[in-house]
């Protein structure tokens, strides 16, 4: 990020960067953010991994505006949530949001191609420290920084 995260989601002197694992296929296909069953979802597909940084994009549609013709800030901080999300989950470990900040630095109009890069700052225990951006068309429009927390396995089991 060009700016500083708050201190909730900066890393502590010491924490370790452990490289990207292969991102494992999606587990549950109504997930707004990475399934293909979420009819108005944002179906982000991960690539572009070097071990380090983690690559998606998706396309703004009508579905996804706020004010007429611009991307609602909601679905911005949704794609970066789970751009992050899955390089939280490239870690080895399952995680959940604890908090995400978010910087909304341009409108997005609706048609654009959001480019979405995301990587790990530092991982201390149960917290993984997370940053990402958000490009349309070369330009830095929104970006994050959040923290992450470990969670159990059960966690992510189906509900009735």
């Amino acid at each position: 990020m060009t700016t500083p995260a708050s201190a909730k989601t900066t890393p502590p002197t010491g924490a370790v960067v452990p490289a990207l694992k292969e991102p494992p296929p999606t587990e549950y296909d109504g997930c707004f953010g990475c399934g293909d069953q979420a009819s108005d979802g944002i179906r982000l597909k991960h690539t572009g991994l070097d071990g380090k940084v983690a690559e998606t994009a998706f396309t703004v549609v009508e579905a996804h505006q706020g004010a007429p013709g611009l991307a609602h800030g909601g679905i911005l901080a949704a794609a970066l949530d789970e751009a992050l999300g899955s390089v939280a989950w490239m870690l080895g470990k399952r995680y959940v949001t604890g908090r995400l900040e978010t910087d909304f630095l341009t409108p997005v109009p609706v048609g654009s191609t959001v480019q979405l890069r995301a990587w790990c700052t530092g991982v201390d225990g149960r917290k993984a420290y997370l940053e990402g951006e958000g490009h349309v068309d070369g330009k830095l429009a929104v970006r994050a920084a959040a923290l992450f927390i470990e969670v159990p396995e059960e966690h992510f089991e189906e509900r009735p």
